[in-house]
């Protein structure tokens, strides 16, 4: 079995895509309307709006809801990427460093999902992440 993708459910498919494209530095590529990815070197942020899924399970989605889901990145440099968005998202936790050796910022994405970039600091989580 291979991780593939996450997929967000977004009232605002093209908006949400922008908003990973512009943090990740990388095009979304779009299927059409309803859905599009933005492809990282290990996996995917697939957004779909609510209709990919309804197709198949009427009801089983509801954009903008998620409480319990971290979307998680692994960057060279937390503090540029706070730099970078620190102006265009809500801020949730400035950089930290944590005590299992990551500094980590915590952001909301544009529909409010928790999304955390996170640099290995040290010995042991830079030997964990290769870095």
């Amino acid at each position: 079995m291979e991780f593939v993708s996450i997929r967000v459910i977004s009232a605002d498919v093209a908006g949400l895509a922008a908003f990973y494209a512009k943090v990740l530095g990388t095009p979304a590529q779009f299927a059409n309307p309803e859905f599009a990815e933005v492809r990282t070197a290990r996996g995917a942020i697939a957004i779909g709006s609510p209709r990919t899924v309804a197709m198949i399970a009427p009801g089983a989605v509801e954009p903008g809801t998620n409480r319990s889901v971290i979307v998680e990145f692994l960057v060279d440099d937390v503090d540029a990427v706070f730099a970078g968005v620190r102006d265009t998202v809500e801020v949730v936790a400035e950089p930290t460093t944590m005590p299992w050796g990551n500094r980590s910022l915590l952001v909301r994405d544009p529909d409010g999902n928790l999304v955390n970039f996170f640099t290995p600091v040290s010995p042991e989580a830079k030997a964990k992440f290769g870095r």
